[in-house]
């Protein structure tokens, strides 16, 4: 699904270069690397505040910890999405409270969001799920109104843009009251190891992070809140200062995989290509089709049996999962979300796929389908 090492081989000689100059100065935690990548980070993503952590899940951990929340608070957020997303918020003794998704952008569905609105709501987590930005303006409208905090999970997204209606353009992560982003190593910026950051234009916020993320210490040895032990390490972050460098080119070669996908496809009515919501500048870390007519399953099973990757994300909803049983999340309504996790499949792609590699892809898809008719 994503070529880590062809990627490597073309960074090789900074890479390892920079990888050396780590263990040579034996800097490995919070080190000058660390500072100068959330300095880098910071002017990248155009926001005030980037607090690096040891993951995503710990970011978004985090970032509802920050947020002072109590048990028995409820979080809006989408089924339709990693487990993650849905995880921290049960682990912090919070409610999940699952919603639909848009059928076309897979992103939160913001017509649904009031409707889920009780007295013991207080955050909404809505997810740029496979690249695309959620419909930030709306949520943002509705968090306002209702004096709700928004956690963007941005883990799928960095470096996306999204055009608000104002004409100004931010990036996915820095528009809500925090945003949360992954770089594990598949990710389209990702490090050869575990790594996260949390982002925020709060200062009060931004240091309340930074320390939880440090065993709840703003000064060593005194501990003001209870915190948590999450880092981003050296030699991770000196791989992220450079592939940050190359970021805007990754996702444009990710685009053009894109483009070249939606023009085999343009031909086959039972395959329903990516929409790219007019609001939102894909990035594509995934590249998902919805298949109507299609036995996704034995497609899949195909696809495998020729050697072509493809991966289904996800077979299994947050709000059908055995660990949410106890919020009576199985009674959920969530017609979209069961009819897209019966459909979606998501097929390569990454920074380095050439025209062969893609032809194969799409010609054995063909196939497949020529076959079963």
């Amino acid at each position: 699904m994503v070529d880590l090492v062809t990627q490597y081989q073309a960074i090789k000689n900074e890479v390892d270069t920079a990888i050396s100059s780590v263990i040579e100065k034996a800097q490995f935690i919070n080190g000058p690397e660390v500072a100068a990548f959330q300095k880098e980070m910071e002017d990248y993503m155009k926001v005030k505040h980037v607090i690096p952590c040891a993951n995503g899940t710990d970011a978004l951990q985090i970032a509802l910890m920050a947020l002072g929340l109590k048990p028995g608070d409820e979080v809006i957020t989408p089924s339709f999405t990693y487990v993650a997303t849905t995880e921290v918020i049960a682990l912090l003794g919070l409610k999940p409270v699952f919603v639909e998704v848009d059928k076309d952008t897979f992103c939160i569905d913001v017509n649904q969001i009031e409707a889920a609105i009780t007295p013991k709501t207080k955050a909404i987590v809505p997810v740029h799920l496979y690249g695309q930005a959620a419909e930030m303006d709306v949520i943002m409208e509705i968090a306002k109104k209702h004096n709700l905090f928004v956690v963007e999970d941005n883990a799928q997204a960095t470096g996306c843009d999204y055009y608000h209606s104002n004409g100004s353009v931010s990036k996915t992560g820095t528009i809500g009251n925090i945003g949360c982003t992954s770089f594990f190593p598949s990710k389209n910026l990702g490090c050869y190891g575990d790594g996260g950051a949390l982002f925020t234009n709060d200062d009060e916020l931004a240091q309340q992070i930074r320390m939880i993320a440090n065993h709840g210490q703003s000064k060593r040895y005194y501990h003001d809140v209870v915190g948590c032990n999450s880092r981003l390490d050296s030699i991770q972050a000196a791989v992220l200062r450079i592939k940050l460098r190359k970021l805007d080119e990754y996702n444009n070669n990710r685009r053009a995989v894109a483009d070249y996908y939606d023009n085999f496809f343009a031909k086959y009515e039972q395959i329903k290509t990516p929409i790219r919501g007019a609001k939102s500048k894909h990035i594509f870390h995934q590249y998902t089709l919805q298949l109507e007519g299609i036995d996704r399953d034995q497609l899949n099973a195909f696809l495998a049996e020729r050697d072509v990757p493809s991966m289904i994300y996800y077979p299994v909803p947050a709000h059908r999962q055995k660990m949410f049983s106890a919020f009576g999340s199985e009674a959920t309504n969530l017609p979209i979300t069961d009819w897209l996790t019966d459909r979606v499949i998501s097929l390569p792609i990454h920074t380095e796929m050439k025209e062969e590699q893609l032809k194969q892809i799409c010609e054995s898809i063909a196939a497949f389908i020529e076959k079963n008719e």
